[in-house]
């Protein structure tokens, strides 16, 4: 059964403003690679009303995994990029950097003894 308020507020709050973010960054520069951050949004939301270790280790490593095809692409597109905040904030190489940071906090966090004490059978 899944509770009817979030039990990590920290993890809800970056998710609702990643949602936001993304969906901001897809309105002003329409790039595909803007999707990213809503997914990572999302899936931060999920994962603020169920503390399951498995799902927080799922995530970190599929979050790294993207944020090294978005730093690839990222690199790709540089010498097309502006110096504006629309471009740093809507080009690949950002959210690739934030999200490999992001998937090695969620790692951690994984093995965390919060979510050690909290998390059935692992």
């Amino acid at each position: 059964m899944t509770p009817t308020k979030p039990k990590a507020w920290i993890s809800f709050a970056l998710g609702a403003f990643l949602l936001i973010l993304g969906l901001w960054t897809i309105i002003a520069y329409q790039s595909p690679g803007s999707v990213v951050p809503m997914l990572i949004g999302g899936s931060l939301v999920y994962l603020s009303w169920s503390r399951s270790r498995t799902a927080t280790l799922v995530f970190g490593h599929a979050t790294i995994v993207v944020g090294c095809f978005l730093v690839t692409w990222g690199m790709y597109l540089l010498p097309q990029s502006l110096p504006t905040l629309a471009h740093v904030l809507g080009r690949p190489l950002f959210w690739g950097l934030i999200s490999i940071f992001g998937g090695i906090c969620a790692n951690y966090h994984g093995f965390c003894a919060c979510i050690r004490r909290r998390s059935p059978g692992a």
